[in-house]
């Protein structure tokens, strides 16, 4: 089932509990995939999942950075909306896998390419990026990638 016709399905369970939040924040993704799909060449209408996990995480960080500005300006009320909102985006991503999982992918395509310092940065990156897309954050890759190839 894609991720779409999930969301769909999830509005109309939202909207018969009268779930407001839940049903923001599931608008609000219908609302980005939709953007997505009118703003590029989606052949026969479907957006690739790889797309689709983009958007995701987009969403999750814009409600995250929302809530800190939130909280940092003395209004929780409304950083705890966001936070729920980012915790039901977050549901229809992969899970995320861990630091000590990512340096050993990383380890793997630093073998594989042969990189031996930060020239090769931009190749391993690509293929990190490509391989760990939707389960861990970018920053955390380069980071990884940065200590490995810097030792």
């Amino acid at each position: 089932m894609s991720l779409e016709i999930l969301i769909n399905n999830d509005i109309k369970s939202a909207m018969f509990e009268k779930n407001k939040e839940k049903l923001n924040a599931l608008r609000a993704i219908k609302a980005a995939l939709l953007i997505e799909k009118t703003g590029k060449d989606v052949s026969a209408g479907e957006i690739p999942e790889s797309v689709e996990l983009k958007v995701l995480q987009k969403l999750v960080k814009q409600r995250a950075e929302a809530a800190a500005i939130y909280r940092e300006k003395g209004r929780p009320e409304l950083a705890d909306e966001e936070e729920y909102q980012a915790k039901i985006i977050q549901a229809y991503l992969p899970e995320q896998i861990d630091e000590k999982e990512v340096e050993a992918v990383i380890r793997q395509i630093i073998d594989k390419v042969g990189a031996t310092n930060m020239k090769d940065m931009g190749r391993v990156m690509g293929m990190a990026t490509k391989q760990l897309a939707g389960k861990a954050d970018n920053r955390i890759v380069s980071k990884i990638v940065r200590d490995l190839l810097n030792n």
